[in-house]
Parts: structure tokens; C-alpha cells; sequence
């Protein structure tokens, strides 16, 4: 599976090192500092970062048409915009 990292923080590097175990594919690594505006060719985005780039970061998976696994809590007062 080719898989997207949104928040590459703790958790992040977490989800790749057992995604690598398990033979996965990370194409996309998604930081505080990218500037990423697609992630096209994902299967699937998994999203851990902080609640204030939660809403950017899915709606980046949304128009690049990746499903979005979310882990990230504080987020949801900002649900609607999605």
C-alpha cells in the first residue's frame, strides 16, 4: 500500500516505521514546513498532526481524492469546513 503521512511528528514516524515493517510504501511525508498540493498516488492518507493543520491536511487528502484515516483529537469545532 502507498501510504501518506500527514504530521510527521512522533506518531508520524511511528506509522512509518510499522507501515515499512510491514512492507508499505510512504511516498509522502507531510510536515509543518511542506507545501504540498497533492498527494496523488497515495492509497491512503493517514493523518496525525496537530489540530491546527488537521483541517488543511484532510482537505488536502480529499482533493487529491486519497482517503483520510484521522488520529489527530481538538480538531473537530472546525468539521463543518471540511
Amino acid at each position: 500500500m502507498k501510504i501518506a503521512i500527514l504530521g510527521y511528528g512522533k506518531m508520524g514516524k511511528e506509522i512509518e516505521k510499522v507501515s515499512l515493517e510491514r512492507g508499505h510504501d510512504i511516498i509522502f511525508k507531510i510536515d509543518k514546513n511542506s507545501n504540498a498540493k497533492n498527494i496523488k498516488g497515495a492509497d491512503v492518507a493517514i493523518n496525525f498532526s496537530s489540530p491546527d493543520s488537521a483541517v488543511n491536511n484532510i482537505e488536502l487528502a480529499l482533493k487529491s481524492l486519497v482517503p483520510v484515516v484521522c488520529g489527530t483529537t481538538g480538531w473537530l469545532s472546525d468539521f463543518n469546513r471540511i
